[in-house]
């Protein structure tokens, strides 16, 4: 499930937020904090409660006592949780751009290194994948992502459309397996019960249930057909992604 914050913020304020000066400290006395630091404990405390919780614990007050400042004092400088999401999905990419290694390199490997930071960000930051970024409120760092990613994919003569809807249709699929896996791994943290110990539970039903012939196909499946991690799931369904996105290219050189 996404935390949805679309609707629940002030876009003018969000980008008002992310792109004007915040070195200016806001009127009356001089601040004690920057919206910079509420920003960085804002993503510290989403981490830690990412690992085994949703985004329902990264309250205003939560944060706060982080800084060791009272509640209310945070609201001189962001709005609401909404408007502090926005900064804070615009503050994480910034640490996750692919190294670059030559000049040379072509629309699929630009997409692979792109999406393999992603999948780190993900890991790295639990909460992440799991904001609702149908509305997207774009920053500086949000920018700068598409602008270099786009200007190394018209290299290959895409049209622009085509190639923002491949790096939107790519972006999807990262964040939708690195949901699942994340929720996985809260299932482990929450229960104390392992992958395989969840499916060994249900083991005896579902094989009274493929023995009773109702499910020929199930039943006749290779012992190993579920044996895959969702790294090993990640790397196949990239590829089988780009294989399709190489139909595009062949079909405009062609």
């Amino acid at each position: 499930m996404t935390t949805a914050h679309g609707d629940h913020r002030d876009p003018e304020r969000s980008l008002k937020l992310l792109w004007e000066d915040r070195a200016r400290p806001p009127r009356g006395r001089p601040p004690a904090l920057t919206l910079d630091a509420i920003v960085a404990a804002a993503v510290e405390t989403a981490d830690e409660l990412s690992r085994t919780e949703g985004l329902e614990g990264l309250t205003m007050r939560a944060i706060a006592t982080r800084l060791g400042v009272g509640t209310m004092s945070l609201y001189r400088y962001v709005p609401g949780k909404g408007e502090l999401l926005d900064l804070m999905l615009d503050r994480v990419i910034a640490d996750y751009v692919p190294e670059e290694e030559d000049g040379d390199r072509g629309w699929r490997e630009v997409l692979e290194a792109e999406a393999r930071c992603q999948w780190r960000m993900c890991m790295d930051h639990p909460w992440y994948p799991f904001v609702d970024q149908s509305r997207p409120i774009l920053g500086p760092n949000s920018m700068q992502s598409l602008d270099r990613i786009l200007g190394l994919l018209r290299r290959d003569g895409g049209d622009d459309r085509s190639l923002m809807m491949m790096v939107g249709v790519q972006s999807d699929y990262v964040m939708g397996v690195a949901r699942s896996y994340i929720n996985e791994r809260r299932a482990v943290e929450r229960t104390g019960l392992s992958g395989d110990d969840f499916w060994a539970a249900q083991a005896p039903t579902l094989e009274q249930a493929l023995l009773s012939g109702r499910f020929p196909t199930m039943a006749a499946l290779a012992e190993n057909t579920f044996d895959w991690s969702y790294e090993q799931l990640f790397e196949f369904g990239l590829n089988r992604l780009h294989d399709g996105f190489a139909s595009y290219f062949e079909e405009r050189t062609a």
